[in-house]
């Protein structure tokens, strides 16, 4: 099974830039949208072969997730039923009969740290989220998680400590949800490879030069890393600041 998930930064303006025709060239199984920044209904996505499960942000043009998905789930869940969390569309869950599905765009902690309090509480929800989950079934993850989380991850790491998605806070909350009964599937498979970015600035030709982040995971319950044939960045496909990463598991 393929599983890919993307940040589109604005799924219209997305589409306008051929997200449907790099979909069909990826082919995969389910698609995890991050920050849709729309309501369903607003644009038309042609991929008639997929479901389709939306959470849009209650605030319009804001943040948003979406599934698209050719497996039929057996039930989704919006949100993780937190009222103060539920608001900005954040989180989609499929529960399939071997497996359950989340997809999740992390809040930014934002300039100057003004949101870091709340993705601290976020953090801790989330993971005991997760952790509930994984007690009914092995759980895949799949989004943007707004976090580099060790050196490697990011091209200048001694410039950005202090920076929103960077700092010992955030990082620390990754190796705590890791630490809890997650893995982190590219470094499972690719633990010294450098250079492997899925954000960058849209400043200073950034992405030509290759100065990013990597932000985007899949993570999946400890007990199904056997089963994790690959997962992959696709810096060659464009439409967003974001690329798409693709999970390949022998799971179905």
């Amino acid at each position: 099974m393929k599983i890919l998930s993307w940040n589109v930064n604005g799924l219209r303006a997305n589409i306008s830039k051929g997200f449907v025709e790099r979909i069909s060239e990826l082919s995969p199984d389910i698609i995890c949208v991050q920050e849709t920044k729309m309501q369903r209904g607003q644009v038309e996505v042609d991929l008639p072969e997929y479901g389709e499960y939306w959470n849009s942000a209650e605030k319009k043009g804001y943040s948003g997730t979406a599934i698209f998905t050719k497996l039929k789930p057996l039930e989704y869940t919006l949100g993780m039923g937190i009222d103060e969390h539920d608001r900005e569309g954040r989180l989609i869950t499929l529960f399939f009969e071997n497996f359950i599905l989340v997809n999740v765009y992390t809040p930014n902690s934002q300039r100057e740290l003004k949101r870091i309090d709340y993705r601290m509480k976020w953090e801790d929800d989330f993971r005991k989220y997760l952790l509930e989950l994984d007690k009914i079934n092995p759980v895949i993850i799949g989004g943007d998680l707004n976090v580099a989380h060790e050196e490697i991850d990011i091209k200048n790491p001694d410039t950005n400590r202090k920076s929103a998605g960077f700092t010992d806070f955030e990082r620390n909350k990754m190796t705590e949800l890791l630490s809890s009964g997650f893995t982190d599937t590219f470094r499972f498979l690719y633990p010294d490879k450098t250079d492997a970015y899925t954000w960058w600035s849209p400043w200073a030709n950034s992405r030509e030069r290759n100065v990013g982040w990597r932000l985007d995971y899949f993570l999946v319950s400890n007990r199904l890393n056997s089963l994790v044939v690959d997962s992959l960045i696709h810096p060659g496909v464009f439409g967003s600041d974001h690329c798409p990463v693709e999970l390949i598991i022998s799971i179905d």
